[in-house]
């Protein structure tokens, strides 16, 4: 769905449902309130994007960076970590050596 902004440019409006649905992916628990509040966030950030992919840029001069600065990365190189006990004490759990974290997909 689409509505009329005071800049007379047509926005996504996003609707209830979709933040529902965009909460019930992100495993959010939210309340009415919430869901009103959400709303009026994810407009605000639609709407900014909207304007910011319409902003005039046809006489601007193209530019990758702000500066002639290059990043300089250091060679990788192979380390081997002997204590393997330091390594591991702060893993809230391990197993067979290695660090033991809770299922992120469902």
């Amino acid at each position: 769905m689409y509505c009329k902004n005071t800049f007379t440019k047509y926005y996504m409006k996003v609707s209830r449902e979709e933040i529902k649905h965009i909460a019930n992916l992100a495993t959010l628990n939210l309340d009415e309130s919430e869901i009103d509040t959400y709303l009026e966030h994810l407009q605000d950030i639609l709407n900014f994007a909207e304007v910011v992919n319409n902003a005039p840029v046809d006489e601007l001069d193209i530019t990758i960076g702000a500066n002639e600065a290059k990043n300089i990365f250091r060679k990788d190189e192979i380390k081997e970590f002997r204590d393997l006990d330091a390594l591991l004490q702060n893993a809230p759990a391990k197993d067979q050596n290695m660090f033991k974290i809770p299922k992120v997909l469902q």
